[in-house]
């Protein structure tokens, strides 16, 4: 069966007659393939109400493991925010009781940012929800051809981001 890439591929092919076809469909499809994961995600979102941002939050503070918690510079930093940005995002989501801002008992002037039960929930339904979604788009493979594909991006993301680093 063919899909529009090979379509797409054909026509470049005419013109363009030392393009890799082969190179050109990975890459076509990759980007396909990023497409519908992105907006698979902003579905979900949507679904819960959640903002991408918001979820972004939840997710650096469940990565880190109990206590689930992290100082607001910390935060910003792994995020890729100013202290301003950063607390301009929290002030809703401790309104909305994702979050807590808590004074460190050993110095008040430090603060802590805590994922609370409601965030951690809003984070799992998030999660699971994508990775149903993600399990449809992967349901053409088998479970060795998924082995196979992981492995095989795995290197390409590796060697890329060698080549980046080296630059």
């Amino acid at each position: 069966m063919k899909d529009d890439v090979e379509e797409h591929i054909e026509a470049w092919e005419r013109e363009l007659p030392w393009l890799d076809p082969v190179k050109e469909a990975i890459f076509v499809r990759l980007s396909i393939l990023a497409r519908h994961t992105q907006q698979l995600r902003r579905d979900t979102l949507a679904a819960d109400g959640l903002p991408h941002w918001q979820f972004k939050i939840l997710m650096k503070l469940r990565r880190l493991g109990p206590p689930y918690a992290t100082s607001p510079s910390q935060l910003a930093d792994v995020l890729g925010l100013t202290r301003g940005a950063l607390s301009a995002r929290l002030a809703p989501m401790e309104e909305a009781g994702l979050i807590v801002r808590t004074s460190d008992t050993a110095d008040r002037r430090r603060v802590h940012v805590r994922l609370t039960e409601a965030g951690s929930a809003a984070f799992e339904q998030q999660a699971g929800r994508e990775d149903h979604g993600e399990s449809i788009l992967l349901e053409a493979l088998t479970a060795d051809e998924r082995q196979t594909l992981a492995e095989l991006l795995r290197r390409l993301v590796l060697a890329a981001e060698t080549r980046q680093s080296q630059h």
